[in-house]
């Protein structure tokens, strides 16, 4: 495949991703030459701007668009802003209109036929198959991941209308350390594209593979399934493991925040 094709899924498996939860979550959806989901989260990552393709001349308009819809809502959102999305200053732009760079996701892929095996003495990992399994893989998360206890109750809500397991898209994964819940993950399959979210380790057991075991059963079980490209969003603290399991950067994605207590100047 050439970069152009990584970075295509890399973008399609994101969108998808953010599209599906704010979706479930009830949130207002804008499609056309700007796609947004906005309403359904109190989360900012997932109130999201995900694709543009503007002319220079509208696109200061649709910014404030979106900023006045996530102000009409009451809740905080972000511009993902990735290598299709035009005209190529939206980041200038997004500054003048108010919002904050709050960093990048790391666009990251890898060919599943090279995946390597993580094995981690006294480490099991076990697919979420019920409610009981859910609700442990939301505590989990909810002990440190991004906004900590609200983000992870509204994901596990939100997954819980998803559907999840057998021949779901969705799939969760909850990793136990010597019988107790350290880690998680989660895989969504588009096609023979399979794309990692929410993996977290308890800060306690990191820095022992943890997080790279997760990620490969997860794929390991795309693979299987007829998977062919890993897709990810590396976080700075995530990419030195992805990169040591055989991942390799195709782009940056911009973020982007604005908050209603942010004003409108």
């Amino acid at each position: 495949m050439a970069d152009a094709d990584e970075i295509a899924a890399i973008e399609s498996n994101g969108a998808e991703f953010l599209l599906a939860l704010g979706r479930a979550g009830g949130g207002e959806e804008r499609t056309g030459e700007v796609c947004w989901i906005i309403g359904g989260s109190p989360i900012d990552y997932n109130n999201a701007i995900f694709a543009a393709s503007l002319e220079a001349a509208d696109a200061d308009a649709v910014i404030l668009a979106s900023r006045d819809a996530l102000r009409a809502h009451g809740v905080p959102g972000t511009w993902h802003v990735g290598p299709s999305m035009r005209p190529s200053d939206l980041p200038e732009r997004l500054l003048k209109c108010g919002f904050s760079h709050a960093g990048n996701d790391v666009g990251m892929a890898m060919e599943l036929s090279a995946l390597p095996e993580r094995l981690v003495p006294s480490l099991s990992i076990d697919e979420v198959l019920s409610p009981v399994d859910l609700a442990s893989w939301v505590a989990t998360l909810a002990q440190g991941f991004g906004a900590g206890r609200p983000e992870a109750e509204w994901v596990g809500a939100v997954y819980a209308r998803l559907g999840y397991g057998g021949d779901s898209p969705w799939h969760h994964y909850l990793a136990r350390l010597a019988g107790r819940p350290v880690a998680t993950a989660t895989l969504l399959e588009s096609g023979d594209i399979a794309g990692i979210y929410f993996v977290f380790t308890l800060p306690e057991v990191r820095r022992r593979g943890i997080g790279a075991a997760i990620t490969a059963a997860a794929l390991r079980h795309a693979r299987d399934r007829g998977g062919r490209l890993g897709v990810l969003g590396a976080s700075p603290m995530g990419e030195s493991v992805y990169r040591c399991m055989g991942f390799r950067e195709y782009c940056r994605i911009g973020l982007y925040e604005w908050r209603p207590e942010q004003g409108l100047s």
